[in-house]
């Protein structure tokens, strides 16, 4: 019989996959929720939706891999769906330079999130590493998109950055195991 041991490989890439699937999907209804509120006309919206994009391409890449390698998807999905839309919407309420602080904390926590899985993973999985590598660059683009826009100009941007941050490591910690 074929047991899990503690290292497992496959295990540990599968979590890889199920957490990165479920925050890019995050990231996708983030971006949903402060594109119904800013509309499609400002500034901040025009690069919101540019950012929108390419999530969608690393959310469409995690889902062909979680169904092409028989990867259990994260049961948490529904929660993630309603919390992205809820956080992207209330950041926007708040301002375009709020809805810019929520990408550079989210971005800040994924940047790392994907150094350290690249750590992880060496040379263990190529087509994985490959996409992360791919994929971090874009949400360092992101971030520095959102810097560039005034996010730190946001009322409150430090409490704020700092509860964001939070949730997406908590996001990230569950979804490895839920």
């Amino acid at each position: 019989m074929n047991r899990w041991k503690p290292g497992d490989a496959k295990r540990d890439t599968d979590a890889m996959i199920r957490v990165d699937q479920a925050g890019e999907f995050g990231a996708t209804r983030i971006y949903a929720g402060q594109l119904a509120v800013l509309g499609d006309r400002s500034p901040a919206a025009r690069q919101i939706a540019g950012m929108a994009i390419q999530e969608e391409r690393h959310r469409a890449f995690f889902d062909a891999m979680i169904a092409r390698r028989g990867v259990r998807p994260t049961i948490l999905q529904p929660i993630w769906d309603v919390a992205g839309f809820a956080l992207g919407a209330a950041t926007a309420a708040i301002s375009p330079a709020a809805a810019m602080a929520c990408t550079v904390a989210v971005e800040t926590e994924i940047d790392k999130h994907y150094e350290d899985q690249l750590t992880e993973l060496k040379d263990g999985d190529p087509e994985l590493s490959a996409a992360i590598l791919d994929f971090q660059a874009e949400e360092v683009e992101h971030r520095e998109t959102a810097l560039a826009a005034g996010a730190e100009q946001a009322v409150g941007y430090p409490v704020l950055s700092a509860v964001i941050r939070m949730g997406c490591r908590f996001a990230i910690a569950t979804a490895k195991r839920i």
